[in-house]
């Protein structure tokens, strides 16, 4: 049976603003990204599942059951995403006691790392048609 559409369009919504909230320097922002992103593979897990009757054994025959293991991924799911808030959310807040913001800051090294391979990749090079038009 095929997802419904409704669940497909809310799969991409929460994959793509959690996307766009991840890039993001703010640790408040990149914890709401990560939010979204675990609400959309909770979505996307639940689409994945049957539909029927309740998976409860001797009230509904055995075709016309839906599956329990999505609900049960789900949950998983859920707790693990609530653990990882949890580090999220307490890392902003020390972020914040210590320097007044939950900005993430350039690392020194990674722009040394940018610097260095720009120099080795040598000079760029020149459009011919600027050279022809000079006298």
């Amino acid at each position: 049976m095929s997802p419904n559409l409704t669940y497909v369009a809310v799969v991409g919504v929460l994959f793509a603003a959690g996307v766009i909230l991840l890039l993001e320097r703010s640790l408040t922002r990149v914890l709401m990204g990560v939010v979204l992103l675990a609400n959309g593979v909770n979505v996307l897990i639940l689409a994945g599942g049957r539909y029927g009757g309740p998976p409860i054994v001797g009230t509904t025959p055995d075709d016309e059951m839906s599956d329990p293991l999505p609900q049960a991924m789900i949950l998983t799911a859920i707790v693990i995403t609530l653990g990882l808030t949890a580090f999220l959310l307490a890392l902003a807040y020390r972020s914040w006691r210590l320097v007044g913001h939950d900005e993430v800051q350039d690392d020194i090294e990674d722009r040394r790392i940018v610097e260095l391979a720009e120099r080795d990749a040598g000079p760029e090079v020149e459009d011919v048609d600027d050279e022809a038009e000079a006298p």
